[in-house]
Parts: structure tokens; sequence; C-alpha cells
């Protein structure tokens, strides 16, 4: 089944029957993901059919922020409990995917500090990924896209598994790499890692912050904070998609909370 789009007054078709996952599986009674030393995703068996239930239920136990790819919104550091499900509006949108290899040494900066070791993807990696890849690199012009996806490299599956634990394993943006994505107009950000910030910064979450247009330190929303902006975390993405232009559906559970368990479905353009 083909299905045709406009983006921008710019015309695209897509194949619907090629839907392409880039969310983690949780595996309840497997190896799965996690962050910031929380628990398993844990399952609680309630009834089973081979031990004479008429029926299979279980109760699920898991923290989204911490256990697989989930979407959260600006109410993730506001005082103000606003919900994900309210502030994600967009059903289908026009994507760009890019491959970053992170950087140990840079000219960037991190507002909440940088140590030895850290892998950070800065400003010029995403300009260069940027230029290449779409058709319009520059703010405001047709044809970009509203979705930036974000690759890092090396590319592996020990994603799917990875335990971000009390170290600082996971790369991060650099400051100006956060507000280069926010000045060309990329409203929903989505990422193969734990978090957009380093994983134990001192609480700043100072990417989170120039991403929603939140004041440094501030737990409020302003005339300018972007609520209907949304960060997707804990994606993977196999090599074999390559980077380009898609479709995103990103599918979320209905939670009133500030972050729910997603799906990301990407399709490619025809």
């Amino acid at each position: 089944m083909t299905a045709a789009f406009k983006f921008n007054d710019l015309h695209y078709n897509i194949d619907l029957t090629d839907p392409i996952d880039v969310s983690i599986p949780l595996r309840f009674d497997g190896p799965q993901p996690r962050a910031f030393g929380v628990g398993m995703a844990t399952a609680e068996e309630l009834g089973d059919t081979r031990e004479d239930s008429s029926v299979n239920f279980e109760r699920y136990t898991l923290v989204p922020h911490c256990n697989g790819t989930h979407t959260e919104c600006v109410g993730h550091i506001t005082h103000n409990r606003i919900s994900v499900r309210s502030c994600l509006q967009d059903a289908f949108m026009h994507a760009v995917l890019l491959s970053v290899e992170p950087e140990s040494e840079t000219t960037d900066s991190y507002s909440a500090g940088s140590e030895a070791g850290d892998r950070l993807i800065t400003c010029g990696a995403l300009e260069q990924a940027l230029s290449s890849t779409t058709k319009e690199a520059s703010s405001g012009q047709s044809g970009l896209p509203l979705v930036l996806i974000v690759r890092t490299l090396p590319n592996d599956e020990a994603k799917l598994t990875a335990d971000y634990g009390d170290g600082n394993i996971s790369p991060y943006f650099t400051t100006e790499a956060m507000r280069l994505i926010v000045d060309s107009g990329f409203m929903h950000l989505l990422v193969d890692m734990p978090s957009i910030d380093r994983l134990f910064d001192g609480g700043h979450l100072s990417n989170h912050r120039i991403f929603w247009n939140i004041e440094a330190g501030s737990f409020e929303v302003n005339e300018k904070t972007r609520i209907g902006s949304t960060i997707t975390e804990m994606i993977y993405v196999p090599n074999e998609v390559p980077d380009g232009e898609y479709l995103l559906n990103l599918q979320i559970a209905p939670f009133e909370s500030d972050a729910a368990p997603s799906r990301p479905i990407l399709f490619e353009f025809k």
C-alpha cells in the first residue's frame, strides 16, 4: 500500500507495508536496557492458563524514564505536572535520521561540565551530517524535517540491553549542538542514548532546558517554552537503515504523565 504525503509544499510517496520499528522491545523476563541505577522492569504473574487460570494477566512495574524506549515532555523538568499525552499532537511527522560519531576532544562546551573521556555530540558533527543528508539544511527553508533522529556510532545491538548504571558511559550533546537543534526548527528529538544530557550532571539538565526553552535552574514554563516538543530516548536504529528522510509515526502509551513508553515507527520516502 502506497500513500502520498505533502510536507512544506514538497510531495512524497511512502510504502506503508514496510514499517521500521526503532523502539527497543521491553522483555520483562530477559535482558533489558535500563539507566540511572533503577531496578529492572518486572512482571508479576496474577493469572496463568498453564496453571488452571482462565486467562493470562500480569502486573507490570517499570520506570518509563529508565526502562526502555520512552517519550517525555517539558513536564519532566517543571513544577507544573504537564502530560506528554497533551503535548504530543503530531501523529505523522517528517523526520531526518543522522549517524554521528561522538568526540572526546572538542572546542564545544557543556554548561554542567565535562570530564576526560566523555563522548560528546558536537555542533560541527551535526552540521556536517545535516548538510549531507537533508535537501535544505538551514532553518525555515522548505523541506526541513520537523524531527531529528540521532544514531550514535559505533552502533551495535549492545544498546538493546545496555545497563547505564553509575558510570557516564553514554554520549551526550554539547551546548552548541543542542542550540543548533533548536535554532534549526526541530520540534521533536529521538536519540539512542538514555539522556540528551550527561547522565550524572548534578541535576542541571541543561540540554533539556535548552530544548524546551526553560531558563537555567528554573522549573517554570514561560511564553517561549516549546510545549509541543518532545524528546524520545533509548531507541535503537539498526545499521541497515540508511541515513535520510522518513515519515515518523510516534506512538506513545496514553499515560497522563510527563513520560510514557513509546514506539517510533519509520516509513521510507519513495
